[in-house]
């Protein structure tokens, strides 16, 4: 069963948020710049010193992070949640999360990466949409303020997110095909492909899916692809969006990953389009996850209803 799409609230000035650490660690000195740019949104930012626990590679251990993400998405209270980092270690919680909680209590939840295995959580169990956007500790970089105003405009606008095309980008020349529209679905293809024979693995068909990789040579990328071929998750798809292929480079095999996604995603024969300012390289921008959206590979552009209504 396919639950109705429900677009949390619009943040505004005065509202409360909450900051989490559902994944890996957080160090607090990489965490301050982006909690400053919340509050000069005028947003009442909590955020506990549980994120800056340690458990090995995770933000505390399994049933402190889980309670941590269910306590926010219950409180009627919090207007949005932002997560503070990526990372490794949504996967071991996702099964606990109060989904019942998050749809009678929607609010915006943003981040990217290690929570794309929420955002997928949110909208099959939920019914919930979300933002693939930057974590709070993207903002220890030094970007060139364009992040900021994506993340804002994402969770503090409800005007269609419209991200175009740039020809700095890996997967650029990527780009073929009609128009051609549907949900919104994907994330980081690691992810992607984890979630693959799980509850939270969402129905594809029709879907756009945006993928965007870090750290993963070619061949690693191709074989990613290759299981979700072989899965049959892709086989209805209606597109493909493709963000920021950061550092994943060939090492000496002569192939790159633009010539991967074409290889093995080509074979679908669905409109595709590279060059999205979305991931984890320079100067990242924030998409909807679940809500209706426009793929236009001519014009060069994805268009997305906003996460938040």
């Amino acid at each position: 069963m396919t639950l109705d799409l429900i677009r949390p609230p619009a943040l505004a000035p005065g509202d409360t948020v909450r900051v989490v650490a559902p994944s890996g660690p957080v160090d607090p000195a990489k965490a301050a710049p982006g909690l400053a740019l919340l509050e000069s949104w005028g947003l009442a930012v909590q955020v506990s010193d549980r994120i800056y626990r340690r458990w090995g590679y995770l933000a505390g251990e399994d049933r402190d992070r889980a309670k941590e993400l269910n306590d926010a998405l219950a409180d009627p209270e919090v207007a949005g949640i932002f997560c503070a980092r990526g990372g490794y270690g949504v996967s071991r919680i996702i099964d606990d999360i109060d989904f019942g909680a998050a749809r009678a209590n929607p609010k915006v939840v943003v981040g990217y990466s290690d929570i794309t295995v929420l955002h997928q959580g949110l909208y099959v169990h939920a019914g919930v949409a979300a933002v693939h956007g930057p974590v709070v500790t993207t903002f220890q970089f030094d970007h060139d303020g364009q992040t900021a105003v994506a993340w804002r405009n994402a969770v503090m606008s409800t005007d269609p997110i419209v991200i175009r095309r740039d020809p700095a980008e890996t997967t650029a020349a990527v780009a073929s095909g009609e128009p051609v529209a549907g949900p919104l679905l994907g994330g980081n293809l690691s992810l992607v492909v984890d979630a693959v024979g799980t509850p939270t693995c969402p129905d594809y068909t029709g879907a756009i899916v945006f993928l965007e990789e870090v750290h993963e040579e070619p061949y690693r990328i191709d074989r990613m692809l290759t299981q979700l071929l072989r899965s049959g998750a892709f086989d209805q798809v209606a597109g493909f969006a493709l963000g920021q292929y950061t550092d994943c480079d060939d090492t000496g095999w002569g192939v790159d990953v633009t010539q991967v996604l074409r290889d093995r995603l080509g074979e679908l024969g669905v409109p595709m389009l590279g060059g999205l300012r979305l991931g984890h390289g320079d100067n990242p921008l924030a998409i909807p996850f679940g809500t209706p959206a426009r793929l236009d590979p001519e014009a060069g552009t994805l268009t997305a209803t906003a996460a938040v209504g």
